[in-house]
């Protein structure tokens, strides 16, 4: 991906969708593919009906198709196909220092972007035994299911919680095992 930093967030935030739930709940979710498969935090989606809203405020109903508990992961499944999906990156190559923007809904501001630099990556004390990729960046509740990009705006990870005053994101290696899984699953469910 090339252009500026505004650039990159725009293709950023058209992949970024607002997940609300019956409840009132809100959160964020990735817009993982073409095919409308949408991934977020399992705890955003604790409730139906499930409503997604892009970035240009267009509304659809979701549904959610599978839930990782172990990784707080969820996919959701909506009809429509003129989402923009993200750009996954790899977050194995990730290390402390580089540039990171996170994209989410937090406290209802509708694609809200924030960046700061990852501060570590592996297991924390207390917070299981996940290899979290962890950043020196703003979160609100809101921005947990968004994305956490890389400085060419590839998905690197998916924001989940904060932590001791860090950003806690679950690698895009985990969400993308995650979504290959999903795709397995649907398809033996078609068949």
């Amino acid at each position: 991906m090339t252009g500026g930093f505004g650039e990159i967030a725009e293709r950023l935030r058209r992949s970024t969708v607002q997940v609300r739930t019956g409840r009132g709940g809100s959160g964020s979710g990735v817009v993982w593919s073409a095919e409308g498969i949408v991934v977020t935090n399992a705890h955003v989606v604790r409730s139906n009906p499930i409503v997604i809203e892009a970035e240009d405020g267009r509304e659809r109903s979701a549904r959610v198709v599978a839930i990782d508990r172990t990784w707080d992961l969820a996919a959701l499944r909506t009809n429509a196909a003129d989402l923009v999906s993200a750009a996954a990156g790899e977050s194995d190559d990730v290390r402390p220092g580089a540039l990171v923007i996170a994209v989410g809904n937090p406290l209802g501001f509708a694609g809200a972007l924030t960046r700061g630099i990852v501060h570590g990556i592996g297991p924390l004390p207390g917070a299981g035994p996940h290899h979290w990729i962890q950043a020196a960046i703003r979160l609100a509740p809101g921005n947990s299911g968004g994305p956490l990009a890389d400085a060419r705006g590839r998905v690197i990870g998916l924001n989940t919680m904060i932590y001791g005053g860090l950003g806690l994101a679950i690698p895009s290696a985990t969400v993308t095992n995650f979504v290959r899984c999903v795709r397995l699953m649907m398809g033996a469910a078609a068949a």
